[in-house]
């Protein structure tokens, strides 16, 4: 504004200049001594005319080079409603559903499905019909590291399955208005869910992208476009700073695609005998026993373990079938 009224300033000054050269002008071109008359000072730009052609220039480059491509996570973001984090409060992982359920009932828990789809060098528990996995080798894509993986007490917590929305951070950007059914479907959906390191996934907790991002530097776009592609399904928000965090990643991939997870098959592996778990001393053969690791069934699902069924996971003797239905920490 300070400019403009500038310019407006100096327009008087101009006009007296252009009436003592108008005659001037005449006499040269009438004369031959003018070649061209864009070259007198009446036909020069004004400094008001001139701020006013940089003023409305377009951009360098079009519009439209800019905006990110359809379909692509990056204008899926732009989408995507931005508020404040709601209170935890009311949050338990009760209310995403019982841990691990079997959401597509493929007669197959969750857990197990995402490590048969994560997991190289498979090795399925024989009796459990392509279902669990006894061994495996997961190449994190948080890390970049090679993991081994071998289920058992002390070892398979080394692998654990991240909700890339992690179930807190959902619950304050939307997931509390949903339904208890579909809050369920969220906790075990296969494009939620990823196999990665133990310790990187207990380190990331409940953050969002502007507070967490993978180690692993080759995967953040990958990463937040799965993030996008869960909040646009399930229909959550980004608080301001998260979706400039995600944005500031995808600039270096505006057009990283939105992943998509179908259906995980059973098998896919060679078929082993589970070896006979060591139950702990106070445990008699063939009774339920004190998990070593957990105090209760509520424990060990909220580090990600259960249900165990009978005749399939050797876990299942650590505790109380309460109801006789075969399985215990549903």
């Amino acid at each position: 504004m300070v400019e403009e009224g500038r310019t407006d300033g100096s327009r008087g000054g101009r006009s007296l200049v252009a009436y003592a050269v108008v005659p001037l002008t005449s006499v040269l071109v009438l004369s031959g001594c003018l070649s061209a008359p864009s070259s007198t000072p009446s036909a020069a730009p004004s400094p008001a005319a001139s701020s006013t052609s940089i003023a409305a220039a377009p951009p360098v480059g079009d519009e439209t080079s800019t905006r990110p491509p359809p379909g692509s996570a990056l204008a899926t973001l732009m989408e995507l409603p931005v508020k404040g984090r709601a209170p935890l409060t009311g949050y338990s992982r009760e209310a995403f559903g019982p841990a691990w359920h079997d959401s597509d009932r493929n007669g197959c828990d969750t857990r197990n499905d995402i490590l048969r789809r994560d997991l190289v060098a498979l090795v399925l528990t024989a009796g459990t019909n392509g279902c669990v996995v006894l061994r495996g080798t997961l190449h994190d894509p948080y890390t970049g590291r090679t993991i081994g993986f071998v289920r058992g007490r002390g070892t398979s917590e080394v692998v654990q399955i991240d909700h890339v929305v992690a179930l807190g951070d959902a619950w304050q950007k939307g997931a509390q208005r949903l339904t208890v059914a579909q809050r369920t479907a969220f906790a075990n959906d296969p494009l939620n869910l990823l196999a990665v390191a133990g310790p990187t996934n207990e380190a990331k907790g409940d953050g969002d992208a502007a507070t967490w991002l993978p180690p692993r530097t080759a995967y953040r776009c990958a990463y937040v476009a799965r993030q996008v592609a869960v909040k646009a399904a399930y229909r959550l928000w980004v608080t301001s700073a998260e979706r400039d965090a995600i944005r500031r990643v995808l600039a270096r991939c505006p057009t990283q695609k939105l992943p998509s997870a179908g259906r995980i098959p059973l098998g896919g592996g060679k078929v082993e005998a589970a070896p006979s778990p060591t139950r702990p001393a106070a445990a008699a053969p063939g009774s339920a026993g004190p998990d070593p690791r957990y105090p209760s069934c509520r424990a060990a699902r909220a580090a990600g373990f259960g249900p165990y069924v009978r005749g399939r996971d050797p876990e299942y003797a650590w505790y109380r079938d309460g109801d006789g239905d075969g399985v215990v920490c549903e």
